[in-house]
């Protein structure tokens, strides 16, 4: 295999983006898709992130839906973009995490050829152009909304970033969440949330957020006890990224429904 070579002029230096672009000319054809051809996409749906003291925590249902059917029950959604970022994604499920893994490994391609850390903004700003780049795919119905958080070595505070289809990005001071069942998860986090949480209080409200987005929500999905299939939870700190032991997860899922019953409610 030979290593492609450029000119000065012609380098694409640490965009490993504009190298694929370079190395392979040419527009990507779309797949038109929707109810006008009956192709049904497998969809991600709902998930949160939110800061607390030491970071950001940021979760994700584990359901894909194709049309009005569950496509598959233990989808991942919640990744880490490199040791201080993670990266959630809603939307069509393939192209979604295609982006995730080009995104990874643009960041790990600058990082080699720079030899230092793109900063949490410059990473905000490289997913935009990612997603912007995907804009006519989503006019054919493959929309892909992620979610970016991370921790500001420079600024020593975890932040949150959201997108729409365009591109467009914007931070987020407190919460954010997107997806099919995104509206109900802001409001339940909304009603919880107060600057300065503990890890452990931004985990539980995480969780009851995700909770009450698949009670109002079908294509969210809650916790499954039969199968022990439970959300994915991570938190982003001064110490990287670290996934919440699923162990925790599921007691916390437990005692969030015995609560419901001591009150009365359903869970």
């Amino acid at each position: 295999m030979n290593l492609p070579r450029f000119a000065p002029e012609d380098d694409p230096g640490p965009d490993f983006a504009a190298l694929l672009l370079r190395r392979s000319p040419g527009p990507v054809q779309a797949v038109p898709t929707g109810p006008a051809t009956g192709v049904d996409v497998r969809h991600g749906t709902t998930v949160v992130a939110l800061r607390f003291a030491d970071g950001v925590v940021m979760a994700g249902d584990r359901r894909a839906t194709e049309g009005h059917s569950i496509a598959h029950r233990t989808m991942e959604k919640v990744f880490p973009a490199d040791r201080y970022s993670a990266v959630a994604i809603a939307g069509a499920a393939g192209p979604a995490v295609e982006m995730v893994r080009l995104f990874q490994t643009q960041l790990e391609h600058y990082e080699k050829v720079e030899g230092v850390v793109l900063s949490l903004e410059g990473k905000a700003n490289q997913l935009s152009q990612m997603v912007r780049s995907h804009f006519p795919m989503a006019l054919q119905g493959l929309a892909v909304v992620p979610l970016f958080a991370g921790y500001d070595l420079q600024r020593g505070t975890g932040r949150i970033f959201n997108y729409d289809v365009t591109g467009g990005h914007y931070e987020e001071t407190e919460h954010s969440a997107t997806g099919s069942g995104g509206r109900d998860a802001r409001t339940t986090i909304k009603l919880g949330y107060r600057p300065g949480l503990a890890r452990d209080e931004a985990v539980e409200l995480a969780i009851q957020a995700l909770y009450e987005a698949a009670d109002e929500d079908s294509a969210t999905g809650g916790p499954d006890l039969v199968r022990g299939i439970y959300p994915l939870v991570a938190t982003v700190t001064a110490d990287g990224f670290t996934p919440v032991p699923e162990d925790e997860v599921a007691t916390r899922f437990a005692s969030l429904i015995e609560r419901r019953r001591a009150e009365g409610r359903q869970p």
